[in-house]
């Protein structure tokens, strides 16, 4: 027997009296028509008064619109008890606090120990079907808040929200020397290195990218900066701060350029040791996604989330306003 999620509704006010039952689901209910194709072939996808219809009928005053989406699984995702922190969730959302170095989604040769898995388990659990959705990705080592839908109409209505730019995603970094300005945009396309396909570089070639940026503190060794990401792009915080000058903190891959430097000046290797300092001091990139913003895919609600600081970032927080890690200089 087919099982449903719960219906999502619609009442016919007066001035829709007479409008195609398409016309409502694309302009009222914001079906896409990738789902609308789905749910046409859904037994009870498209219902008007408990009744199924053609989406070719005209609705009345009164008239209640539910469209029913089937309880999927996961069936590629291994459940395993692995703990993570609950920000919120309903029946359409799970928001998390994402930990530093889970991987959201199993990928090629990393099937288990990930977000997902854990995700899973904890719905299996409770008895509830449900097929593992995030709306957006965080890097392994990066931490904080992630949203995850639990059917395709929240997948697609917070996509979507995506793609316009109303949904508003802010990150804490902690980076090696301070901005030029103390807020401003980085305007710089990324793409792949030709060099090194894993890594990105900003180059003219590449795909449209925007960063803003905001001092927050400063301090003897760097800067705590808040960012907004205009655009999605893989490393796009790691890169665009790289690409002024001021790398995140303990990122291993997009490290600061005096490390390439072949023969240091005095000056340059006393500023190295302290930047060494910092980054040891710091077990990953010091990047937390802090706050994320949306409306939500049903209800007539903004929703805000917010993630307190980690404890390795709040650690690294307060060594850099006490002025270390001290650089240890070789004589």
């Amino acid at each position: 027997m087919t099982s449903y999620y719960s219906p999502i509704t619609y009442i016919i006010p007066p001035e829709e009296d007479g409008w195609l039952l398409k016309t409502i689901l694309h302009k009222r209910m914001d079906i896409s028509r990738k789902l609308l194709s789905r749910l046409k072939m859904t037994e009870q996808g498209i219902m008007v008064n408990g009744e199924r219809v053609y989406i070719s009928v005209k609705i009345q005053t009164g008239d209640i619109v539910e469209i029913r989406m089937e309880t999927e699984v996961s069936e590629d995702i291994l459940p395993q008890p692995i703990p993570f922190e609950s920000l919120y969730e309903d029946e359409h959302l799970l928001v998390v606090n994402k930990a530093a170095g889970i991987i959201v989604h199993p990928t090629h040769g990393h099937y288990t120990d990930t977000l997902a898995n854990g995700i899973v388990h904890y719905w299996a659990e409770k008895g509830e079907r449900y097929r593992f959705r995030p709306v957006h990705r965080l890097d392994q080592e990066t931490s904080g808040v992630l949203v995850i839908a639990k059917n395709p109409f929240a997948h697609q209505h917070i996509s979507e929200q995506m793609i316009a730019g109303t949904v508003d995603k802010r990150y804490t970094a902690f980076v090696h020397g301070v901005p030029a300005a103390p807020e401003g945009d980085i305007d710089g396309p990324i793409d792949r290195d030709p060099a090194e396909p894993h890594r990105r570089i900003v180059t003219p070639e590449g795909y449209p990218s925007l960063t803003r940026y905001k001092v927050m503190e400063t301090y003897s060794g760097g800067s705590r900066v808040e960012l907004k990401l205009e655009t999605g792009r893989t490393h796009q915080i790691r890169v665009h701060m790289t690409s002024i000058g001021c790398p995140l903190i303990g990122d291993g891959m997009y490290r600061h350029p005096l490390y390439s430097e072949t023969v240091p000046t005095p000056a340059q290797q006393a500023q190295l040791a302290g930047i060494a300092a910092l980054d040891a001091a710091m077990p990953r990139q010091a990047l937390h996604a802090v706050r994320l913003s949306l409306r939500h895919p049903v209800l007539p609600e903004n929703l805000i989330f917010e993630a307190p600081l980690p404890p390795d970032m709040a650690a690294l927080e307060r060594e850099l306003k006490q002025g270390k890690p001290k650089p240890t200089l070789e004589a």
